[in-house]
């Protein structure tokens, strides 16, 4: 006898300890699929009623509480469909990462993951203590197994959910957007339903949370390791799945399962994170510099995606070593875009500051240090009309720059959040050619001529810097793939240019520890992927 159930994935964006909101957000979603989609299951993330991660919230007694009040309220509310529900749950003094299947006013049954990551971004060890037992419940007669997130990545979890009968795997999810992610959760999907021939339902959440940006994707993996569903990604939605299982077999309804561009991946993962940064902390509009160069045209671009036009301020701050070329082109852009845009000149404020140092700096040469003031001036007007109008300011540098410390602490690092932090300089090209293809906003000269931070006579980055493609893959071998200046040298790259690129990475620890957030868009990003010390004397 062959049964059918009919399975919503809820791609969802919570908002970590908006336990309120995201109720409502649960049950709304668990009706429309009962009532509009005619579900028999609906799944949610991991912890979703919490949002993810709410890193030390889980230390206060009174967030679990109230977390297990909010649970409640949902177990009591939804009727006549089954839930899956992430939250954590507190049982016997000890806290779990757990995931619940509620139906008609009961937990039928409760999942502790088992595998907790603790590297990269995770630190759920800090949290959470692993569970140890699988947790199958029957669905209209058919036994469904539940596991989460990290437990799909080694095969015991499953096995032994499937040893216990399971003849459907429902794993929740919040698995963060990394270049290539999409294509490694293929893989170990389809190991996993090689290994026990049961379909895999994979239901990740959609948001941004701090530096994480979370990508959806969910789908749904056919007992022949098949991709048979795809929900999208960067969306939310509720995607409906027919699953038919029998005695000995299951066979999962196909639809197609477009994919996008890695480009358009990372695009809009820039444009999901700055979204949900802002309008979760409740900013009304944000501010840029628009200097005519790459960086700040494609972060424009991206901020008007993200939030629009009316609420993206650009503003021009000119000085004596500004070109034409670089006015007319940050004009164009904020044109192209229907951004209003203002110009204020640094030259007043710069010159002010020259004077008041003269005496200090008397029988000095000029260097770098007045190159710096002149970002700091920029970044004084930028935090002034933050201050005045609630803009977020928004800083423009990119990961190669952060990286070797070619950007001012406290001028264009300024800012409440990096949108390009995690890009490499040879990355923004790629994605403003991208954007342009949707639509030409940024101006081909700015994509084509050589990158300059104007801060003294015919200044180009590439009299203080390799040639980019060169510096990205020095960086992306050291910073990825964490190979030594002797392994980088061997590859054939100038032994000097190493050593010297090497050395300026460890020389600027302590200026991204102060660095704005930014989304998390590569393995060892500079967030909780990167956590050097500053006082540090190894060099290689």
């Amino acid at each position: 006898m062959i049964k059918k159930l009919r399975i919503v994935l809820a791609q969802i964006n919570p908002i970590v300890g908006d336990l309120n909101g995201n109720l409502e957000k649960h049950i709304r979603a668990a009706i429309t699929a009962r009532d509009e989609l005619s579900a028999d299951i609906i799944v949610f993330p991991e912890l979703s009623l919490t949002g993810y991660p709410p890193e030390d919230l889980l230390f206060r007694h009174s967030f679990i509480r109230d977390t297990e009040k909010t649970l409640a309220k949902f177990v009591n509310e939804v009727k006549d469909i089954y839930c899956v529900v992430g939250h954590p749950k507190n049982y016997r003094k000890k806290l779990y990462n757990a995931c619940s299947m509620i139906f008609n006013g009961n937990i039928m049954g409760s999942y502790a993951k088992q595998r907790l990551p603790n590297y990269g971004v995770f630190d759920e060890c800090r949290y959470f203590k692993p569970g140890q037992k699988p947790c199958v419940v029957p669905v209209h007669g058919i036994p469904i197994g539940l596991v989460i997130c990290e437990d799909v990545w080694t095969p015991a979890p499953i096995r032994q959910a499937v040893a216990h009968g399971a003849r459907l795997i429902l794993a929740p999810n919040a698995s963060p957007f990394e270049i290539n992610k999409h294509n490694a959760r293929l893989s170990v999907l389809s190991k996993r339903v090689a290994e026990n021939n049961v379909p895999i339902a994979y239901i990740n959440m959609v948001c941004g949370q701090d530096e994480l940006v979370f990508d959806g994707g969910s789908m749904v993996m056919n007992d022949k390791g098949e991709l048979a569903q795809l929900a999208g990604f960067f969306n939310e939605t509720l995607h409906p799945v027919n699953i038919h299982i029998s005695d000995t077999t299951s066979e999962v309804e196909i639809n197609s399962v477009p994919d996008i561009s890695e480009e358009e991946k990372i695009y809009q993962a820039l444009v999901l994170g700055l979204r949900d940064y802002v309008n979760k902390n409740n900013f009304p509009s944000v501010v840029l510099g628009l200097s005519g160069g790459i960086d700040s045209a494609l972060t424009l671009a991206i901020a008007v995606d993200a939030l629009g036009s009316d609420r993206v301020k650009a503003i021009l701050l000119p000085s004596r070593y500004t070109s034409e070329i670089s006015i007319e082109d940050a004009e164009i852009s904020a044109k192209n875009l229907n951004v209003e845009y203002e110009t204020i000149s640094i030259e007043p404020t710069y010159q002010q500051f020259l004077s008041s140092l003269q005496p200090s700096f008397n029988g000095k040469k000029a260097d770098i240090t007045e190159e710096n003031i002149q970002a700091r001036c920029r970044a004084i007007i930028l935090m002034a009309l933050s201050n005045k109008y609630s803009h977020l300011v928004l800083s423009t540098g990119n990961r190669t720059e952060l990286a070797v410390g070619y950007c001012t602490l406290y001028g264009d690092m300024a800012g409440g959040y990096a949108v390009l932090k995690d890009i490499p300089k040879m990355m923004v090209y790629k994605l403003a050619k991208y954007r342009n293809q949707l639509q030409a906003i940024i101006p081909e000269r700015t994509i084509k001529r050589a990158p300059t931070a104007e801060l003294a006579p015919n200044q180009k980055d590439q009299d203080t810097l390799p040639p980019y493609p060169m510096l990205d893959d020095i960086l992306y071998l050291y910073l990825n793939e964490g190979l030594s200046t002797t392994d980088i040298i061997a590859k054939g790259f100038e032994k000097n240019t190493v050593e010297r690129i090497v050395g300026l990475i460890h020389k600027n620890e302590y200026k991204r520890k102060q660095a704005a957030l930014g989304p998390h868009i590569n393995h060892k990003s500079f967030v909780k992927d990167w956590r050097y010390p500053v006082v540090n004397g190894y060099k290689k």
